[in-house]
């Protein structure tokens, strides 16, 4: 039993989660939490989340409308579903598109700065969609982006969805000049199953991992000369599941809809 808690996680019955061996073993204490266990075909809880509406393209020429609706955001068997359907919509904005799917954040719900923050995900196939967890500084609005700071803790933008990405972007490094590491599965893919996605970000250090295995620490030595390091104040989660942009290619004749992203749980702890 103890070598299977090491390697799969317990549940804690006091807490009604399950940890991770590396984090039940570390010096954590979790502070949020979300385990999407509400009712199948309810929303996600609006005292923890807030869904976006909107398509702007949102910085990164992305082609869907965020929808709060639940054929897009959506609770089913113990998971948050995020769904990215190919169908005419036509949002507030008046504009028709061809792709809605759903977004939702932590800003004015939760906001931390440091810790370790963590989500079991299973991620969609197919060319063109774009699922992230990634954390925002809460100082958006004023700052602006990047000054603001970004982590991504997780994005998919290949077509081989064996491999995964890590990134921060900040200013001087953001965009395609980004600090950004990736991780390949050694055997399947990361949309076959369900996998673990986490940083653990300390003043002057964040690490990544996957099913905790470190695989990329970013500090201020890593940064172009100059560069300013501005992970030293609160941010707040993200996750959402984009169609085409920027950085993937965009969706083909190969792509089958709709893709959905499942959120086991996110989980955000902090040093005792």
């Amino acid at each position: 039993m103890l070598l299977s808690c090491l390697l799969y996680g317990c549940r804690d019955q006091a807490n009604g989660f399950v940890s991770s061996g590396a984090t039940a073993n570390r010096n954590w204490v979790l502070t949020w939490s979300d385990e999407f266990t509400g009712p199948n075909g309810s929303s996600p809880d609006p005292a923890k989340w807030v869904m976006e509406n909107g398509g702007n393209g949102w910085g990164n020429d992305e082609l869907e409308y965020y929808t709060p609706r639940p054929e897009n955001l959506r609770l089913e068997n113990g998971n948050l579903v995020i769904v990215a359907l190919k169908k005419e919509f036509i949002g507030t904005d008046g504009v028709k598109r061809r792709y809605t799917s759903g977004r939702l954040e932590t800003l004015g719900r939760f906001t931390q700065a440091y810790g370790r923050f963590e989500a079991r995900i299973k991620i969609p196939s197919g060319q063109g969609v774009w699922p992230a967890f990634w954390l925002l500084g809460d100082n958006h609005l004023t700052a602006g982006w990047p000054e603001c700071g970004e982590i991504d803790v997780m994005e998919n933008v290949d077509v081989d969805k064996s491999r995964i990405r890590g990134s921060i972007h900040g200013p001087g490094y953001s965009g395609k000049k980004s600090l950004t590491s990736r991780y390949a599965l050694r055997h399947g893919k990361f949309s076959d199953d369900f996998h673990v996605f986490a940083v653990e970000w300390e003043p002057q250090v964040i690490r990544f991992y996957v099913d905790d295995e470190l695989y990329a620490t970013s500090t201020p030595a890593d940064l172009p000369e100059s560069a300013r390091w501005v992970y030293d104040h609160p941010f707040y989660i993200i996750l959402n599941l984009a169609v085409g942009g920027n950085l993937p290619a965009s969706p083909d004749a190969s792509t089958e809809f709709p893709q959905r992203m499942l959120v086991d749980y996110v989980r955000v702890y902090s040093r005792k």
